[in-house]
């Protein structure tokens, strides 16, 4: 086989390497445009994971390379006058160059043909003849854009700038130093190379950059040649990190201003090229580094090819193996980017706080994996969590240690017994707005299983408020007395419940979820109001532009389901505003075009939302709490931003909502979210760190180091589950059991008792009790409402 590899950087010599030494007959070409040491960067970071592949692939390389590495264990972090010290990451690094002559050596020796000083020949002639091309041509590869149609390739171009720098200062441990400066937080990652240097990386936010003055200095560098330095910002990175270069001048190497891009490709291969390393592939330098990636890719790329000798079935198997690897750990640096993107949201947290936030950002090390590395920084981690919880009225002054998702939360009058929440979630199984004994069952038995607070799915405030005809309601005595039901019930239990109450708008008179969602019914549709005659999509009815005539008619309807919920006996309401239904679409400009007081400016978008949302706090018991659901988001381009969402979770705030919960999109069918592990979090977190207000959590949270990870970060202080709770409806026990965490069971909800229903003074019905009676002889015995 003849194989031609384009740069000759880490990726595409050891893959060279590799493959040579296993089958010495190949014939192998590698060419680099640069001498044989020339290299831009300092040092390379390897985690214990990637040299054990390293150590299997190749135990020479690996016999090399560790005689070069600074190990380290600990990370610092430095901030606000105190170090943080968190042990047990086990991680090495070296310098580039001393890398690169490694793998030099050992593809020559392997008998590989490597051209330095050598322009590689145009990549369409290497296709031609040679039986595999490898472009593994870095981040700014010409390949990957001659080919950008065929590999579907896209790039995020950040909002961070850094500069990659040297220091002669050897520090001990990976160092995290973050200065507050008249312009706004600056942060440099540094961590040892080699005995005597280590790499210095500075990075900011581009508008504390720009006021820093930086941008003036990086244009006049901008025409410097290649090679060179800009050296007015060096000097000034200088001065504000003085304290940490003990007294040292920082070492150079091409080291300009960059933005980060985030690159990516639908597709490696094309034909009979594959592309490797910063050319198929970016992770942000905050989780570790390209070389680690490419290095990685080059052991399963070299693994396919050896194993499956012919090259379109190698390439596809390459694809299928390593692109879920690469795709979580791009997940996991685009969370650690955008945490640092955002950091001056935390700069007030207490530094014990800070730091684990810090630590957990790529949500790759998390409560329980901490606990794991380093039991004594955890413990002060729990420690000062339980301690600001009490000072802040959150939790009883007598609470005891446990996990973060187990401590209570006080609102108002309210205190949940942990900070599991059963999502909300619409079942579609009633009938004329009644709930039933599937209701009964489905959030009995949450509320069994032992979650804080379990939510009613959206509870419509009219017939045609309806999202379907199987959809719950409070409009009725037969509806509240059924909810009624559900509520004594879950008090039985130390679980609390809260009511979702909502209007869908013009996302209302469709089928039941398994008949088609979204979809129009056939027949038997009602009228549909909403801020603009926009249908949500075309298929669907077209809903009546609202009046304020219809306002007072619907703000009316909330108000009177509202008091039906406080006589059922609920003991939080919640105010949906998400989801596309109709608050939601006043909310958002995609579907509010209104040019009245209603549209334009998010002032105007509020004003009807808020007009509800004070009725219903007016008609809501003063000592019970309510809830708001928002989408943060729309995902798509002409919809909500991030200030946005900021400036309407505050005007919640204001007016007396006591936690947000912070959902996303589902307010246009054209929306593309970016879904993945805990997707929603950073803008739960990102509203109650601007806002100051309390959120909620949910989306894709599945675990509880998920939820501890979260709650003890400061991101939220509630997490919802959904898919969770359905596939096991005792999720929070067992939550308890992984743990080995007792729940305290009340006394008052031993077996036999009950608990009298939170706050309830006038019952719609009279009073409410679970007995057992024997029923029809044709019908088993059973548990029935009397």
């Amino acid at each position: 086989m003849k194989i031609a590899v384009v740069g000759g950087g880490p990726g595409g010599l050891y893959f060279a390497s590799l493959v040579k030494q296993f089958e010495p007959g190949y014939e192998i070409t590698v060419w680099e445009r640069n001498a044989p040491l020339d290299t831009f960067g300092f040092g390379v970071v390897f985690s214990d994971q990637t040299l054990s592949g390293i150590r299997v692939s190749d135990p020479s390389i690996y016999e090399e390379m560790s005689k070069e590495f600074a190990y380290w264990d600990d990370i610092d972090i430095h901030y606000r006058d105190e170090v943080l010290t968190s042990g047990g990451h086990g991680f090495a690094a070296m310098s580039r160059t001393n890398l690169l002559a490694i793998l030099q050596r050992r593809a020559i020796d392997n008998g590989v043909n490597v051209l330095f000083n050598t322009q590689a020949p145009p990549i369409k002639e290497l296709m031609a003849d040679y039986d595999l091309v490898l472009a593994s041509d870095g981040i700014n590869s010409s390949t990957r854009e001659t080919f950008k149609e065929e590999f579907g390739t896209t790039v995020d171009f950040r909002k961070c700038k850094f500069i990659w720098l040297g220091t002669p200062v050897v520090y001990e441990a990976f160092k995290f130093f973050i200065v507050d400066t008249p312009w706004g937080t600056m942060q440099a990652h540094a961590y040892p190379m080699d005995s005597h240097s280590s790499t210095f990386i500075v990075e900011m936010h581009e508008d504390i950059w720009r006021r820093a003055g930086f941008e003036e200095m990086a244009d006049a560098a901008a025409d410097l040649p290649i090679g060179e330095s800009d050296e007015p910002s060096i000097a000034r990175i200088e001065e504000i990190f003085k304290d940490y270069l003990g007294g040292q001048p920082l070492l150079t190497n091409n080291s300009r201003w960059v933005n980060f891009r985030a690159f990516r490709n639908a597709t490696w291969a094309h034909e009979n090229l594959v592309i490797l390393g910063d050319a198929a592939h970016t992770a942000h330098f905050a989780i570790g580094s390209g070389t680690k990636l490419a290095m990685e890719g080059s052991i399963s790329l070299a693994a396919c090819l050896l194993e499956h000798r012919d090259v379109a079935k190698a390439l596809a198997a390459y694809d299928q193996e390593r692109r879920p690897v690469v795709e979580s750990t791009q997940r996991s640096a685009q969370a650690a980017l955008e945490w640092f993107e955002e950091i001056t949201q935390y700069v007030d947290q207490d530094p014990i706080q800070f730091a684990f936030n810090l630590l957990t950002r790529s949500r790759r090390i998390t409560y329980g994996n901490l606990r794991e590395r380093d039991p004594q920084f955890m413990e002060r981690v729990d420690v000062w969590f339980l301690q600001n919880q009490i000072a802040e009225g959150k939790v009883p002054a007598d609470t005891t240690p446990r996990p973060p998702m187990f401590m209570p939360f006080r609102m108002r009058g309210l205190e949940l017994p942990n900070r599991v929440v059963v999502s909300a979630m619409d079942m579609y199984s009633a009938e004329n707005g009644v709930p039933g004994e599937f209701h009964l069952v489905h959030l009995g038995a949450r509320a069994l299983g032992g979650a804080g607070l379990v939510m009613t799915e959206m509870v419509c405030t009219s017939a045609d408020g309806r999202i379907t005809p199987g959809c719950g309601g409070l409009w009725t005595d037969a509806q509240t007395l059924a909810w009624a039901k559900i509520v004594d019930f879950v008090h039985t239990t130390p679980s609390k419940i809260g009511v979702q109450l909502g209007h869908a708008g013009r996302k209302g008179s469709t089928k039941l979820m398994w008949d088609g969602i979204d979809q129009p019914l056939p027949n038997g549709n009602w009228p549909l109001i909403a801020p603009s005659p926009l249908p949500y999509q075309s298929i669907n009815q077209v809903p009546r532009e609202m009046t304020r005539a219809d306002m007072d008619a619907v703000k009316a309807e909330f108000v009177e389901a509202t008091e039906r919920a406080a006589a059922a006996g609920f003991d939080l309401l919640e105010l949906h505003a998400a989801h596309g239904y109709l608050l939601s679409s006043f909310l958002t400009p995609i579907s509010n075009k209104r040019t009245d007081e209603y549209g334009g400016s998010v002032e105007n978008r509020l004003r009807f939302p808020l007009e509800v949302f004070d009725a219903v706090r007016a008609a809501w018991p003063k000592d019970r709490p309510m809830s708001v659901r928002v989408s943060a988001t729309d995902w798509v381009d002409e919809g909500l931003s991030g200030e946005d969402s900021i400036e309407i979770a505050r005007a919640f705030a204001e007016h007396g909502a006591d936690i947000i919960d912070v959902s996303t999109g589902q307010t246009a069918a054209n929306a593309r979210p970016a879904y993945g592990r805990t997707y929603q979090t950073p803008f739960a977190d990102r509203i109650r760190n601007i806002s100051k207000v309390a959120t909620m959590a949910v989306g894709s949270i599945s675990s509880w180091d998920d939820i501890n990870t979260i709650i003890a970060a400061g991101r939220a202080d509630l997490c919802a589950l959904g898919r969770p709770h359905l596939y096991d409806p005792a999720w929070t026990l067992h939550a308890t059991a992984d743990q080995e965490y007792r729940i305290p069971w009340p006394k008052q909800y031993a077996a036999g008792s009950r608990k009298p229903p939170a706050g309830r003074t006038e019952d719609p019905k009279p009073r409410l009790s679970l007995v057992e009676k024997e029923v029809a002889p044709e019908r088993p015995r059973r548990w029935l409402v009397n």
